[in-house]
């Protein structure tokens, strides 16, 4: 055993100078017949130590990700795409810390940590005890994507740590330019970018395949830390250092909004020499206390900013313009362009937020447009050329939904399809919507899983959901025994999410991620919704059951049901809008309200027979859409 810990010593340390420190110590042949000594132990002992490198090659093709629930929340960052943007995050910054040495009787001084932002997919590691136990994808944030066996194929991520807390770090899984076009030299079908052959990398069931991409990651943050916390930047980096973890070279501290332009500069020089893709620079407050002090928004942190590279214009000629239906019913338009190459990315269509923007932008049909491409999924039109072809058409406002054939009518500068009961992207959409990770989280129904529900077995209400059998699921194409059972088993377990995800998957206008956790925050404490009472109600509710059967289940328990009842309805709008704690709590969402309007609903609501009700006749709960 003594051995075999010396070996994976030696070897992990080799590795660690090799790819972490580009110092390498060692010739490949040296590193390979120690590697192979280590093989002959294993296969003699049976025994494998938990960071042996031989753990990285790629184990068995998984069947499916499994969830993870980060130990903290990844927040996303605020992007900057001017100096303009940068000064007033700079303005804030200063705001913030004038409060902070007003309330403390400090005088601290503000320092900003520079780094590269990189073009890759972001990664969480957990640690326990020194050892690499899970890894992630970032997901929403709050739960991402089990991918340990396909990140320990990173040589540069440490299997072990000095640290033996449980502490949880992020960086970025990026594929080197070096990398990509060494890959493309065999691959039978070549990639086209780094960015998305390193998060398909990671996303590929088949861990052997992703180390066939030799993927590596920079190492920029502790998210959670189980012991003393960090008290700068500086700090943190150090530990990531002490730890191994590669860390990129590239980190400057400034004290002004010049300094940071002028480091803004000096990457925009450098990253056309690197061997990596980076799209920006990210801007972080270096002292902790004081980002513990200026605290979060409901996406951002408010201490970090990242600022973007200009973005990449290109024209082509827009092609068609189809229109779409969400689940709110209203239609909106999407170009369909020529393609053209945009930074080693096919770009085919582009966004049109309505037909007012297209009659502002001059689109037509056949025009050359000039389009914008920001690191977006789908990239922005931004008008037309000055020229005319003798072949445009003009683009015709909608008046038939473009699914259901029902008139469509016209709200300010949008337009709506009425017939809620059977569009069918209304319905499918909203299906979509009710099962996504934020709101009851059912895992296995995407929205191609949901259109074949929709198609065969005519789920078109949420209800049917919870009322899908296994003799039903096992009749459709592509539907063996596993997945049937791991889509009834993640069904059931929807039955138990928090109550926020609960509001939010009702699908209620203007109640957004951020409003649901407000209004569960405020209405948890009237209700005990954990407790087994409310649990039970909320199983039968959500399994179709109506509000009546229910009371005439707990006829003894007439006062606690019809509080939960009162809960789910009109209550929910139901507050006291003169008191200056409700007015900070929900301040964004009541400036959208209208008080006669939530008195209109309120009565219409508490007449309802309950919320399961609602579930079975969309247009019966468009009542609590305001």
């Amino acid at each position: 055993m003594d051995k075999m810990k010396n070996i994976v010593e030696k070897l992990n340390l080799w590795a660690y100078q090799y790819y972490t420190l580009d110092e390498p110590t060692v010739s490949d042949a040296e590193y390979d017949k120690l590697y192979d000594e280590l093989l002959k132990l294993e296969k003699e002992t049976g025994i494998i130590l938990p960071n042996s490198p031989t753990q990285r090659v790629g184990g068995e093709v998984l069947e499916k990700f499994e969830k993870h629930t980060h130990l903290k929340e990844l927040y996303s960052l605020q992007k900057a795409q001017s100096f303009e943007e940068l000064e007033e995050f700079h303005n804030r910054c200063t705001k913030l810390l004038n409060e902070y040495n007003s309330v403390n009787n400090t005088n601290k001084t503000l320092e900003y940590f520079v780094e590269f932002k990189f073009d890759g997919l972001t990664i969480n590691l957990t640690y326990n005890n020194g050892i690499l136990v899970s890894a992630s994808t970032r997901g929403n944030g709050v739960y991402g994507e089990e991918v340990l066996e396909q990140v320990k194929t990173i040589k540069s991520i440490p299997l072990e740590i000095e640290y033996k807390g449980l502490v949880e770090i992020q960086g970025e899984a990026i594929m080197p330019l070096s990398a990509l076009s060494k890959y493309n030299e065999t691959a039978e079908v070549p990639l086209k970018n780094a960015r998305n052959a390193a998060a398909g990398a990671i996303r590929n069931l088949d861990p052997k395949k992703t180390a066939s991409r030799n993927l590596d990651a920079f190492i920029y943050n502790v998210g959670f830390k189980s012991d003393q916390q960090f008290k700068t930047q500086e700090e943190m980096i150090s530990f990531l250092r002490q730890n191994k973890f590669k860390v990129n070279e590239y980190e400057k501290k400034c004290f002004n909004i010049q300094e940071i332009k002028d480091k803004i500069n000096e990457i925009e020089v450098l990253r056309k020499k690197v061997d990596y893709l980076t799209d920006g620079v990210v801007i972080k407050v270096n002292d902790f206390e004081l980002r513990d002090f200026f605290g979060y928004t409901n996406k951002f942190p408010r201490f970090a900013i990242a600022y973007k590279f200009e973005a990449e214009e290109y024209s082509t000629i827009l092609k068609e313009v189809v229109w779409n239906v969400g689940r709110t019913g209203k239609v909106t338009p999407t170009a369909i362009l020529e393609p053209v190459e945009i930074g080693d990315v096919t770009v085919q269509r582009a966004t049109l937020n309505n037909y007012d923007d297209i009659l502002r932008k001059k689109v037509k049909i056949n025009s050359r447009v000039l389009i914008r491409r920001s690191n977006d999924v789908i990239p922005e039109i931004l008008g037309t050329m000055d020229e005319d072809n003798g072949n445009e058409i003009e683009i015709k406002m909608p008046t038939h939904c473009p699914y259901c054939k029902s008139e469509l009518i016209r709200d300010g500068v949008h337009f709506f399809c009425t017939n809620t009961l059977a569009c069918t992207p209304q319905l499918t959409s909203s299906l979509v919507h009710f099962s996504s990770k934020n709101a009851m989280n059912i895992e296995g129904l995407s929205e191609k899983t949901i259109e074949l529900l929709y198609d065969k077995l005519g789920v078109d209400k949420v209800y049917k959901i919870y009322d899908l059998k296994y003799s039903e699921l096992i009749t459709l194409e592509k539907f063996k025994d596993k997945k049937v059972n791991n889509l009834l088993n993640s069904i059931d377990e929807s039955k138990n999410v928090n109550f926020e995800n609960f509001i939010y998957a009702l699908g209620i206008k203007n109640v957004g991620v951020k409003t649901a956790k407000d209004l569960a925050k405020k209405y948890i404490e009237e209700v005990d919704f954990q407790g087994d009472f409310a649990k039970e109600i909320y199983l039968k509710l959500l399994s179709g059951l109506s509000a009546k059967a229910i009371l005439d289940s707990y006829q003894n328990e007439e006062e606690k049901y019809q509080k939960l009842v009162k809960l789910y309805h009109g209550d929910l709008y139901h507050m006291d809008l003169e008191k200056d704690e409700e007015k900070k709590l929900l301040s964004d969402y009541i400036r959208q309200l209208k008080l006669q309007k939530i008195e209109e609903k309120i009565k219409e609501v508490t007449d309802a027979e309950g919320l399961s009700h609602c579930f079975k006749e969309r247009d019966k709960w468009e009542h609590f859409s305001l």
